[in-house]
């Protein structure tokens, strides 16, 4: 566990994303068929890595039902089952319908389907109980999520009293060198290849940095599961932070805060 207390970046002045529900569920319908492609060649496969660090770092309990907010083509999810040895139920929420369909064949493809679940729904209004699951976790997701607040709610809200939620999300290097690079990359690098690729009218490719860089991140981010009632919370930052996983326990009913 880390806690990076250096300054970040200075500020520079950009046009507030549009994550409006229609935009981000057109947006990634327009990828789906390309989407697993480009995340593994443009982090060069260290992204499999991250889950892999997500599912050692806050692992499933034999029985208690793990829930995969924005889980898109179902990658966590998969990684949530095969950390469980397919004794763990696990449940995987998406608002975009082609996303899910990715993710059914895989999940099929993987032998998974009595264990994983694939539910249409939006992160902001979680069509699940109260109190349900033991980890609840998002990859690259909660910073889609037009009110992100709402989104975080409802994650600790179907969490059981005592259980985790697991937030995984780019952030930003804090080296000067190393961020400097990080941010023309993403900035200049990464939406040009994400578009030969996978073209579409929805700038999907400029869309994620712009996306990143106006998320909160490190002791930020941090700040605002504390204030949203997570406790013991902690910080991962992966591959010199690129990305970082921030981990919080939801507290018992009566518990201190």
């Amino acid at each position: 566990m880390a806690t990076d207390t250096s300054p970040a970046p200075p500020s520079q002045t950009v046009t507030p994303v549009d994550k409006s529900d229609q935009r981000v569920r057109s947006m990634f319908a327009s990828i789906a068929g390309k989407y697993d492609f480009l995340n593994h060649l443009l982090s060069l496969n260290v992204d499999r890595r991250w889950r892999r660090f997500t599912t050692r770092t806050v692992p499933p309990q034999d029985g208690i039902p793990v829930l995969d907010c924005c889980t898109g083509t179902a990658d966590l999810a998969l990684a949530y089952y095969r950390a469980g040895r397919g004794k763990t139920p696990v449940v995987g929420t998406d608002f975009c319908r082609e996303m899910l369909r990715v993710g059914t064949g895989k999940v099929a493809k993987a032998g998974a389907s009595q264990a994983v679940t694939l539910v249409e729904g939006d992160t902001q209004r979680l069509p699940l109980p109260d109190d349900t699951f033991g980890v609840v976790t998002v990859a690259f997701g909660l910073r889609n999520v037009k009110d992100t607040t709402r989104g975080l709610d409802e994650m600790i809200r179907v969490a059981r009293p005592g259980g985790k939620v697991a937030i995984l999300e780019f952030s930003r290097p804090r080296g000067r060198v190393l961020g400097a690079l990080y941010l023309a990359f993403f900035r200049h690098v990464l939406p040009r290849v994400g578009q030969a690729i996978a073209p579409n009218d929805a700038n999907a490719y400029h869309y994620l940095p712009t996306s990143v860089l106006q998320f909160p991140d490190g002791a930020a981010m941090l700040a605002l599961l504390k204030a949203r009632g997570l406790t013991r919370l902690e910080m991962h930052p992966l591959t010199c932070g690129i990305a970082t996983l921030y981990v919080g326990v939801k507290p018992a009913a009566g518990s201190p805060r």
